[in-house]
Parts: structure tokens; C-alpha cells; sequence
């Protein structure tokens, strides 16, 4: 049986193993990771609050509906507010129509903000009762003209003639009531005054008129359609108002316009009117809140063109919407569409793609203005950090140098600059450098090397000599070179 020994001998290493060691030992770092890190970290930074900046600003998905007050059913708001409703369907936006009881009404409910209501049509030069500093126009939408009939003998040139008459206006929170108060005012007519003013609308204005009822009456809107107006001019004894100071009425009343009516223009076979007429007019806006969706403003507008933009006997072809005449003021998006339209995304893609599209664009955009040029420079940087270890040294070693040429230095001045000298040495030797820059680590030994020799050869004195400034010699602090090697994951346990 035989026994082991008291030791027994280590197996002797084979030469494969010996060599896989050598070689891990050996082992050269093809990147530095540390300094890859810390120019890499500005980078991200940079990008992460470009990022957070465009998230700001970025606008989410446009809502799938949208609510809208139109005006009592039947009339003139209703339907086209129904028009609207199958051109938004056409891009998947449902339109929620509201009836109302006019202009007024549509107003209070956008300055409502427990109504809903997200847009209205309202008549231009209406004042709610709320704060509008939310509500802006997108825009002039077509004309309302304002029709006066009277029965006279002789044609009438002021509106002040109306004085101590009776005078269908309109009910209550009407548009027809609110501009007819407000002219009547400028011509020192009032309720409480000899002047009756009638809350008749429509029908019942026409037949009061028409039976003695009432000496005058003022319409606008679905009362004064050209139908209306022309069975009206064929009344016997009944004159349209003819407003010759029109253009003073203009300056005065910002909201309205002058509309000139040529003859005939209401019946060609009896030339009614026999003479040019010119009216005024307000023109009826569709209002929002400022902060409506762009993608839904857009819809608005274009919804109006397709609408409005017609010719009729009150206006020309591609008259209407209009920024131009307005009692609020123009919205910035609306204005943006005005003057260039549909953004790019909007006129060439659906509109749920687009509405996806413009959003991720803009996060997209500063990823390529930040992240893809500093991606771009990021190897020079890289670079420069690392040779930035390398030539910091120079300073110093320049400093030696001109030390060595000086002359009449201490032999104890001279042993301290060599060991100077060899200190920078151990720095370089110690932080682990990338193979890619081994040549400037191995120049810059060179270059100390040549320094250690003209400093041996130095001539000596007995004197200390100047020793060099401070901040030329500062030592390299042993934990740098040490955090240096030890940070780098290609660093090989020995």
C-alpha cells in the first residue's frame, strides 16, 4: 500500500496555462471607460433637458370632439353649424351642436366655464356679461346685414327721424336688439324717451309693420332674407332704409360695414331697390377659447372656406373667413393658417397620422440638434480628455527644463527635481491609458528622459538656486492615478 508523503509536489504549470496568464496579464485597454463616461454624461445631460423642453411645449392628441353653440333650431347658426358638422366627421372629430337663443347667449356660455362650450358664432360687436380675456375670433365667418323698413311718405335720411315712433327691435338678448340699441343710442333714441321700442322679431315684426302695428322694424339675420326683403320692397308704402351716412357709422362702429346694394339687386324684373342702397353690417365671428387645439382651429377654418367662401348677393367669392374684421381678437393659430395654411404633416397625411406626427416631431427635433452632433464630436472629445492627461505634464516638465538650464543649483536641488522627475514617471505609468495613445505616453517618457539628463548634467554650485514656481510643480496626487487604474473594468487582477 503505498503511503503519500509528507508533501507532496505542486503539478508544474503547463506551458499553455503560463501563456493564457501572460497574456492576461498583458492584456491592453482598447478604451477608457471612465473618460468615455464623463464625456459621454454632458451628452446626455444636454439632451435630457432639451427633451424635458419640448415635452413642455408639446401639445397632446387633439380630443375627438368638440362642442359647438350654434342659435335657435332652424335658423341660419343651426344650419350652418350642421355643415360643419359633416365636414369635421369627414377627419373622425364628432360636433356637438348646442341650440341657443343668439349671439348673447352663445357668448355667456364660452365665458361660462362649467358649460363645455368649446366654440360659438356670434355677432360682431356683442358684449357678454363674463370675462373674455380667454375668447379670441378665428375669424370673420360672412356678413349680417341689418335691414330697417319703415312706412313714410317721403324716403328718410337720418335714423333719428325714427324719434317718437314705434320700432320693432328685437327680443331680448337678440343681436338684432343689441346693434339696433347701439345705433339708436348714437342718434339720441332711447326706451325712455317718447320712442316705443317693440320686442317683435321676424314675422310678428313684418305683420306689425305691415298692419300699423309698428312704424318701423329692424331685421337681420333669418328675418332678412332675400325672400323677405323682397316681398317687403313690394309692400305698398313701405320704403328700405338707405343709410347715406353709412361710411360715418363705419368709423363709429369698428365691427360693422358698409355693404352698397346695387339696383335691382333684390328683383331685377321690377328694379327693387330703383336706386344704389347701402346697408351695414356686422359680421358674425366664430369664437374659441384660446387654448383650442391647433388641429381643431384648423378643422374650424377650413370648414368655414368650404362654407362661406361662395359668392352671394352680399358678398364676393373667397370674401369669407377673414381675419380681418373682427371684435376679439384673432387667435395666434389662426392667424398661423391665414397666412400659410396647413402645417405640412396636416396637408399631406391623415389626420390622426399627422396629429401622431407633429407630436413625435417634436421630440425628435432637438434629439437631432443635440444628441446627434454630440454623438458626431464625441470621439474627439473622448480624445482630448485622454491626451489632456499626457500634456498637462508638459507644463511641468517644462519647468524642470528650465531649471537645468539655469545653472548654479544645490546638489539637493537637483536630487529633488529628479525626484520630481521620476514621480511624473510613476504618474504616467500607473493611469491606465487606451493602446490608441500609447505613442504620446511613450513620447512623453522620451521627453522626460531628456530632461533627467540635463538636469544630471547640470552644472552644480553651492547654492540652493531658485526653485521653480509652485503651480509648475505641483505634485500629482497619488489618488487620481490610483482611481485611475482602479476605476477602468479592463484593469487584470494579479
Amino acid at each position: 500500500m503505498n503511503t503519500p508523503g509528507p508533501e507532496s509536489e505542486p503539478e508544474p504549470e503547463s506551458k499553455t496555462t503560463r501563456r493564457r496568464r501572460f497574456r492576461l496579464r498583458l492584456k491592453v485597454p482598447t478604451i477608457s471607460w471612465r473618460d468615455l463616461l464623463q464625456t459621454l454624461l454632458p451628452i446626455a445631460l444636454i439632451s435630457a433637458v432639451a427633451v424635458l423642453l419640448a415635452l413642455h411645449f408639446v401639445r397632446p392628441a387633439p380630443p375627438s370632439s368638440l362642442t359647438l353653440s350654434a342659435g335657435p333650431a332652424g335658423s341660419t347658426f343651426q344650419n350652418t353649424a350642421e355643415q360643419y358638422r359633416k365636414i369635421l366627421a369627414r377627419n373622425g372629430i364628432t360636433l356637438k351642436i348646442l341650440t341657443s337663443e343668439g349671439s348673447l347667449d352663445n357668448l355667456n356660455r364660452l365665458t361660462d366655464e362649467t358649460s363645455g362650450v368649446d366654440a360659438g358664432f356670434v355677432q360682431g360687436g356683442v358684449t357678454g356679461t363674463g370675462d373674455t380675456s380667454d375668447i379670441v375670433s378665428l375669424g370673420s365667418m360672412f356678413y349680417q346685414p341689418l335691414i330697417i323698413f319703415y312706412r313714410a311718405r317721403a324716403p328718410m335720411q337720418r335714423l333719428s327721424e325714427l324719434r317718437g315712433r314705434r320700432i320693432a327691435i328685437g327680443p331680448e338678448g337678440s343681436g338684432t336688439r343689441f346693434l339696433a340699441l347701439a345705433l339708436l343710442k348714437d342718434n339720441e333714441i332711447d326706451a325712455d324717451g317718447p320712442t316705443k321700442l317693440l320686442d317683435l322679431e321676424g314675422e310678428s315684426a313684418r305683420s306689425a309693420l305691415l298692419n300699423g302695428q309698428a312704424d318701423a322694424i329692424m331685421l337681420s339675420g333669418d328675418s332678412a332674407s332675400p325672400a323677405t326683403i323682397r316681398e317687403m320692397l313690394h309692400a305698398p308704402g313701405i320704403r328700405l332704409f338707405d343709410f347715406p351716412q353709412a361710411d360715418a357709422y363705419v368709423r363709429r362702429f369698428p365691427y360693422l360695414s358698409k355693404l352698397p346694394i346695387p339696383p335691382g339687386a333684390f328683383d331685377l324684373g321690377a328694379n327693387l331697390p330703383s336706386t344704389p342702397v347701402n346697408l351695414l353690417a356686422p359680421t358674425v365671428e366664430l369664437l374659441s377659447h384660446s387654448d383650442l387645439h391647433p388641429a381643431l382651429v384648423d378643422l374650424l377654418i377650413e370648414a368655414g372656406l368650404e362654407v362661406h367662401g361662395r359668392a352671394t348677393l352680399l358678398q364676393n367669392a373667397g370674401q369669407f373667413p377673414t381675419p380681418q374684421i373682427h371684435s376679439f381678437p384673432v387667435s395666434t393659430e389662426a392667424s398661423r393658417y391665414y397666412k400659410s395654411g396647413r402645417s405640412f404633416a396636416y396637408r399631406y397625411m391623415p389626420f390622426w397620422l399627422a396629429s401622431l406626427f407633429t407630436r413625435a416631431a417634436v421630440i425628435l427635433v432637438p434629439l437631432f440638434v443635440v444628441v446627434i452632433p454630440g454623438l458626431r464630436y464625441l470621439p474627439q472629445l473622448y480624445n482630448w480628455r485622454i491626451r489632456r492627461r499626457i500634456h498637462r505634464r508638459y507644463g511641468e516638465l517644462m519647468a524642470l527644463e528650465r531649471e537645468a538650464l539655469a545653472g548654479n543649483m544645490s546638489e539637493e536641488w537637483r536630487a529633488l527635481l529628479l525626484d520630481r522627475i521620476d514621480e511624473i514617471e510613476r504618474s504616467t505609468i500607473k493611469v491606465k491609458m487606451p493602446g490608441s495613445h500609447a505613442e504620446s505616453l511613450y513620447a512623453l517618457r522620451e521627453h522626460l528622459e531628456f530632461v533627467r539628463g540635463r538636469l544630471l548634467n547640470a552644472r552644480v554650485s553651492g547654492t540652493a538656486g531658485t526653485p521653480p514656481a509652485a503651480e509648475e510643480l505641483e505634485p500629482v496626487p497619488e489618488s487620481e492615478s490610483e482611481s485611475d487604474s482602479e476605476s477602468d473594468p479592463d484593469s487584470e487582477p494579479e
